[in-house]
């Protein structure tokens, strides 16, 4: 009897794909719904951000202290490998809820298409997509209504881990090259380690007029 690793056409320490085209993963991708935290207030729900490619971000609203103050956006990319994990796993799912609360930003975090089933570069297209959603919300006519009303599109920030921040430096190069109308970029940062539900010191100035990148140091 011929063996299965005969009929394997790739493999690597991510994923093992088949002549067949099936796509073997050597680790879960576990997802969980978004979910409100009672405890610190924060809301958090998921949105479509890309119609045509099924791109979603879930979105994490901190306590609102007063209503009409407009207060900075993380625009988050998940690492992985670029074939596992997402936006919507436990781990990027806590990270980003204390993230937002403990230092009061709105959190977008992008659910980008997987390799090898969606080869490069999609998910650089489909995190670049989901940024320019984001923009659209400069006028305060944008489709959702929590960034038209509480983001402030002059303190943008860009981060990610790992491929996540592959990616995020590839988005900060094209929005360098070829602009993104209305949007203030604050800075991008990379983590070089995420521990869940701890946050990290960011070295560097928290607020930059230009595109700088800091290290994640725990």
């Amino acid at each position: 009897m011929e063996s299965d690793d005969a009929h394997v056409s790739f493999d690597c320490r991510f994923f093992r794909v088949y002549k067949d085209g099936l796509v073997q993963r050597h680790r879960p991708i576990d997802k969980i719904p978004p979910a409100d935290d009672l405890l610190t207030g924060l809301r958090s729900k998921d949105v479509v951000a890309s119609p045509e490619t099924g791109v979603s971000v879930r979105l994490f609203l901190p306590k609102v202290m007063d209503p009409v103050q407009k207060i900075p956006l993380l625009f988050y990319i998940h690492g992985g490998g670029f074939s596992f994990e997402s936006a919507f796993s436990p781990r990027f799912d806590a990270y980003l809820k204390t993230l937002a609360s403990q230092a009061n930003v709105i959190g977008v975090s992008v659910v980008y298409r997987l390799a090898p089933e969606h080869p490069i570069p999609a998910c650089y297209d489909d995190s670049w997509a989901a940024l320019r959603w984001v923009a659209s919300h400069a006028d305060g006519n944008g489709p959702e209504p929590w960034l038209n009303r509480y983001i402030d599109l002059n303190r943008v920030f860009v981060a990610g881990d790992s491929a996540g921040a592959n990616i995020s430096h590839t988005l900060m190069t094209r929005a360098g090259s070829i602009g993104l109308p209305s949007v203030m970029w604050s800075g991008w940062f990379w983590c070089a380690r995420m521990l869940a539900g701890r946050l990290m010191t960011i070295c560097g100035s928290t607020y930059v007029q230009s595109t700088v990148g800091c290290r994640i140091l725990d």
